[in-house]
């Protein structure tokens, strides 16, 4: 599978999970709703990429992985549970 064939896939099987679990089938959103790679990376004949949604106050991100043996892919959905700021001495 070629990289740009594994994006596409990617993004839309993200568009797919994202219409249906967190826009709850709203159509409105159908059209207006962008897909961006934040991440990735190809090892071998595998794939993986990290990515988000451009809906305001989503707090999921997506890793999708390519496992190019078993010719499968993965989607895993996370949930943003918090964000810590730690000051690092120079």
């Amino acid at each position: 599978m070629l990289q740009s064939e594994f994006i596409q896939l990617a993004k839309e099987k993200v568009k797919d999970y994202t219409y249906m679990e967190v826009l709850c089938k709203d159509e409105s959103f159908s059209d207006h709703l962008d897909i961006f790679v934040v991440w990735y990376s190809k090892t071998l004949q595998n794939h993986k990429a990290l990515l988000a949604t451009s809906i305001k106050g989503d707090q999921h991100y997506y890793e999708a992985t390519y496992n190019g043996d078993s010719k499968q892919l993965y989607l895993d959905v996370y949930n943003k549970e918090g964000n810590e700021c730690f000051e690092v001495p120079e």
